[in-house]
């Protein structure tokens, strides 16, 4: 099934700008929120074809929400590619165990993004 509709997770409105002026110029539904609480709600109620998870946010952090989601009845099968700052190899092994399907670090390579959101 082609992806439509993204959420995107993150808590720095920059990342969401830029994420979403990327997804929306490419013809995609997108969809934010700025914590991994929020992302939790809106994953269940607006149902996306596809999460973009950040990981250092305040309170619930995206490896939690990730975890969360994935495990979840109702949403386990979005599939979540977490983009982060953390870039070392142990930080993408943790969120890979978490149920990520992908993980990429920030800045994201647009082309790589939208190959990979494409390929799912």
């Amino acid at each position: 099934m082609p992806v439509k509709k993204i959420l995107i997770v993150d808590d720095s409105p920059t990342e969401r700008h830029a994420l979403l002026e990327l997804l929306s110029k490419n013809g995609y539904q997108v969809i934010t929120a700025e914590s991994g609480e929020e992302g939790i709600s809106k994953a269940k109620a607006e149902l996306p074809d596809l999460v973009l998870m950040d990981v250092v946010m305040p309170g619930l952090n995206g490896y939690q929400a990730t975890r969360t989601l994935t495990r979840d009845e109702a949403t386990k099968h979005i599939p979540v590619i977490v983009c982060t700052s953390k870039g070392q190899e142990t930080d993408k092994i943790w969120g890979l165990r978490q149920g990520a399907q992908d993980y990429m670090v920030k800045p994201v390579n647009s082309e790589e993004l939208l190959a990979k959101i494409a390929a799912l």
